[in-house]
C-alpha cells in the first residue's frame, strides 16, 4: 500500500480484558455493586472468542484474543497498514443492560477507559462515544460530556435496537450529534431485545451474522421514512460492518415504492437513493462482493457514488489476510477517496490540527 495515501481506519475494536479494567473508572457505588453482585460477562457475545470470525488467527495471543491494549493495536493494526488515524469502536455490551442506571455507569466508565488507556497512549487513535441506548435523554448527557474531548469523533449505536432508530424518541440523540458536528455510527451488534431475524431467534452464529444486513436495511428504511434526515439536515450516518452488496437493490426497491407512497411520508421530499448517497456512508470491511475486479467495479457503479465507502480493517475481526484491506480492482482515484478523502469529509474532527498528528 506504499503507493497509496496513509489510510484512515474507520473501524477498529479495542477489547475490554474484563470488568476489572473498568473498575477504576466507576464511582464508589458502582464499584461496590459490580464486586458484590458479581457482575461479569458484559463483553458482547456478538463476537464469541472461539469463533474464527472474531479474531484473525495471526493476531490472537495465548488467550485466544487480542487488541486488549493500545500498543498491541498499534503493532498489529496501524503499523502494517501505515495508518494515519484509526477510530476505536468498543463493543462491550453496555447497551444490553436492562438497568438504565447501570447502562449509564458502564458507558461513562467505558468512554473514560478508552480516553485514558487508548487515546492517551497513541496519538493516532480516535474514538466513538458509547451511549446508553436504553434512554435517549441519558444518551444525550453522555454525548455532551464526551464531546468536549475532540478525540471523540462519532456517536456509536448498535443496529439491533429496542425500537427502530428512526422513531422520534431517539431524535434527541441525533440533535445532540448534529449540534456537536458528530456523525452517528450504527454498528453491527444488538441490545438483545429482539431477534436479529424477522421470523424468530436463530440457533447459530452464522444466522445471526448474516442477518445483520437485513437489520441495517430495516434501520436505514426507518431513518428515512420517519424523517430523521429531513429533521436533521447536517447529520451524517455511518453504517459499520454492514456489508455493501445489499445496498443497490435496497435503494432501488425503496425508491420505487416511495414513488407510489409519497403521500404517506411527505417529508421525504427527495428520492431515498439520493438521500442515501448524500447522507450515508459505509465502512469497507467486511466487503462482501465477489473477489474479481470486474464484479467490484460493477458494484461500485450500482452504488452510484464513489464518496460512500470508508476504509476500515474491522480489526481484530477476521475478514482478510495480509495487509491489503482494499478489494482488488479498484481504480486508483477511488482507492484514494476510500482511504483518506472520504473519511476526512465524513469525520470533520479528524481535520482538527490540535488533535491530529
Amino acid at each position: 500500500m506504499s503507493d497509496r495515501p496513509a489510510p484512515i481506519d474507520c473501524d477498529v475494536h479495542p477489547v475490554v480484558p474484563d470488568i476489572k479494567a473498568l473498575l477504576p473508572y466507576l464511582d464508589d457505588h458502582w464499584q461496590e455493586a459490580v464486586v458484590r453482585r458479581g457482575i461479569e460477562g458484559l463483553t458482547t457475545i456478538s463476537y464469541p472468542t472461539r469463533n474464527p470470525l472474531s479474531f484473525r488467527q495471526d493476531w490472537r495471543d495465548e488467550s485466544g484474543r487480542t487488541a486488549m491494549d493500545a500498543a498491541t493495536l498499534g503493532r498489529q493494526a496501524l503499523d502494517p497498514f501505515g495508518t494515519r488515524l484509526a477510530i476505536c469502536n468498543c463493543l462491550y455490551g453496555v447497551q444490553a443492560q436492562y438497568s438504565e442506571d447501570l447502562g449509564v455507569a458502564m458507558s461513562r466508565a467505558l468512554n473514560d477507559w478508552i480516553a485514558r488507556e487508548w487515546l492517551d497512549r497513541d496519538p493516532r487513535l480516535r474514538a466513538s462515544i458509547v451511549v446508553p441506548m436504553q434512554n435517549a435523554e441519558l444518551a444525550v448527557d453522555e454525548i455532551n460530556r464526551c464531546a468536549a474531548d475532540k478525540r471523540f469523533v462519532q456517536v456509536l449505536l448498535l443496529v439491533g435496537s429496542e425500537v427502530t432508530l428512526g422513531r422520534r424518541q431517539n431524535w434527541p440523540i441525533y440533535a445532540a450529534a448534529e449540534r456537536h458536528g458528530l456523525p452517528v455510527g450504527i454498528h453491527a451488534g444488538s441490545m438483545y431485545r429482539h431477534p436479529m431475524t424477522p421470523v424468530g431467534w436463530p440457533t447459530t452464529f452464522t444466522e445471526e451474522y448474516v442477518n445483520q444486513a437485513t437489520a441495517f436495511q430495516s434501520q436505514l428504511t426507518s431513518l428515512i421514512a420517519e424523517g430523521v434526515f429531513a429533521k436533521f439536515p447536517s447529520l451524517t450516518v455511518v453504517l459499520m460492518e454492514s456489508g455493501v452488496s445489499w445496498l443497490p437493490a435496497w435503494m432501488w426497491r425503496l425508491t420505487k415504492f416511495w414513488k407510489g407512497l409519497r403521500s404517506e411520508i411527505p417529508w421525504v421530499a427527495d428520492p431515498p437513493s439520493s438521500i442515501v448517497r448524500e447522507r450515508v456512508r459505509l465502512t469497507l470491511q467486511p466487503f462482501d462482493a465477489p473477489p474479481d475486479a470486474a464484479s467490484v467495479m460493477r458494484l461500485m457503479e450500482h452504488v452510484g457514488s464513489d464518496e460512500m465507502l470508508l476504509f476500515s480493517t474491522d480489526y481484530p475481526h477476521w475478514q482478510f489476510d495480509g495487509t491489503d484491506a482494499l478489494p482488488a480492482g479498484l481504480d486508483a482515484s477511488i482507492a484514494r477517496k476510500i482511504m483518506a478523502e472520504n473519511p476526512l469529509r465524513t469525520y470533520v474532527r479528524l481535520n482538527d490540527r490540535e488533535t491530529t498528528p
